[in-house]
């Protein structure tokens, strides 16, 4: 177990009851935001160093994988550019709020995430160091007195699973403003029309027909993208 990566998550375990979430996930209804001539290829999400907070549910890394390839799917699955890119999670830590905690006391939950992005044509990674996310429950008025009194952990995990892939988007539109990782706006066609997306940077290419395998492969071929995540502040609501 990481020790910095659970000093984390009690410090967060500790402000969260004070804090609130700045991600509003619910505009999946909406056109998605500009991110130039991005597709969705391989969306690969592994948990090798899965790590629970303190007073906390407990949740399987099965469970946080199916969470967390859901919602990017569904996030970024809508873009449809001419240039396919690949999204790579590590899902490191997570809280997620306890029944029967006294409200003074009550924490929010909370998850700790490191994605890195791939360019399909270019067979290679965008951002060289893992970016790490810590990922807080939007703020409702089921979850002001503490998500665990009033949801069940499937619907805190789908939550901080949404609020993950928005601000996953948030930071790739920051990038591609600064850097131009995708370019410029976006050459739109229809789905089927796509190329199919060469093997997975973080999978065996072997692999590649069989989904089961190919998880496998990528979560025993991306130690890379699992480094030892550094001891960042608390965002800021």
């Amino acid at each position: 177990m990481s020790f910095h990566l659970l000093s984390r998550l009690a410090a967060l375990f500790l402000a969260l009851g004070a804090l609130g979430a700045c991600t509003n996930p619910d505009d999946l209804d909406k056109a998605p935001v500009d991110l130039g001539n991005f597709a969705l290829g391989h969306n690969v999400v592994v948990a090798p160093n899965l790590t629970k907070g303190p007073a906390s549910r407990d949740a399987s890394k099965e469970e946080w994988i199916a969470a967390m390839t859901k919602a990017i799917d569904e996030r970024f699955g809508r873009y449809e550019g001419d240039k396919l890119y690949h999204i790579a999670i590590s899902v490191e830590g997570y809280v997620l709020a306890v029944p029967g905690v006294p409200v003074v006391a009550s924490p929010k939950s909370a998850l700790i995430i490191k994605v890195t992005v791939w360019d399909d044509a270019a067979g290679k990674k965008l951002n060289e160091k893992p970016e790490q996310v810590t990922i807080i429950e939007s703020i409702s008025g089921s979850t002001m007195l503490g998500s665990g009194l009033t949801q069940s952990k499937e619907v805190q995990m789908e939550n901080l699973s949404r609020n993950a892939a928005k601000l996953i988007q948030n930071w790739l539109v920051r990038e591609n403003q600064a850097k131009k990782w995708f370019g410029g706006k976006g050459v739109k066609r229809a789905k089927p029309a796509q190329a199919e997306p060469a093997a997975a940077p973080v999978a065996d290419a072997a692999a590649q027909e069989d989904d089961s395998a190919a998880a496998a492969a990528a979560a025993a071929a991306s130690a890379e993208m699992i480094e030892e995540p550094e001891v960042a502040p608390i965002p800021e609501s």
